[in-house]
């Protein structure tokens, strides 16, 4: 048996103003898991994307958040769950209210395997004008802040860094 205090698990630098992975601190061996707190406007991810070999589901404990997928929008409220099979893209959101006075999504990623096998991932790239093929690492200048890349022209489309409040914040 293992057990965890969420609030004790570091904060990951994510699109979620609050990331904290559970699986190794609970010790899961087949099974990812985290938990997220998004500020309106934040994602639970860095790009539209699909897992090819994992399932997700998302348990949203409060809030309201809407998931962009291949056959439309989806919102999931409080006490609801969305599942996702390998191979189905989506990207999920806290929509209500992007001018920071709504209220922040709180909710459970669960995923298995813990492999997720391979990524595609997109994003709008303002360079290219459309989505385009991005890749996520962590830039020379700040190995600290995440970045995702165009694939296609090398722009860097977003970068995440911890606010001085402790939260995550996108800056580009």
């Amino acid at each position: 048996m293992e057990h965890v205090a969420v609030d004790e698990v570091d904060n990951a630098v994510q699109p979620a103003a609050v990331m904290r992975r559970l699986t190794d601190e609970l010790g899961c061996e087949d099974l990812a898991i985290n938990y997220y707190e998004l500020a309106p406007g934040d994602s639970f991810a860095f790009a539209y994307h699909e897992h090819s070999v994992q399932e997700e589901v998302f348990v949203v404990l409060s809030g309201t958040a809407t998931w962009e997928t291949e056959s439309g929008t989806v919102t999931v409220g409080p006490n609801e769950a969305i599942r996702f099979g390998p191979g189905e893209r989506q990207r999920g959101w806290n929509r209500t209210d992007e001018d920071g006075e709504g209220e922040r999504v709180r909710a459970l990623a669960l995923g298995a395997p813990l492999s997720y096998g391979d990524q595609p991932k997109t994003a709008p790239c303002p360079e290219c004008g459309e989505d385009a093929p991005v890749s996520i690492g962590r830039p020379d200048d700040d190995p600290e802040a995440v970045v995702t890349t165009c694939d296609d022209c090398g722009t860097e489309v977003g970068r995440w860094v911890r606010g001085d409040d402790g939260d995550n914040e996108r800056v580009v």
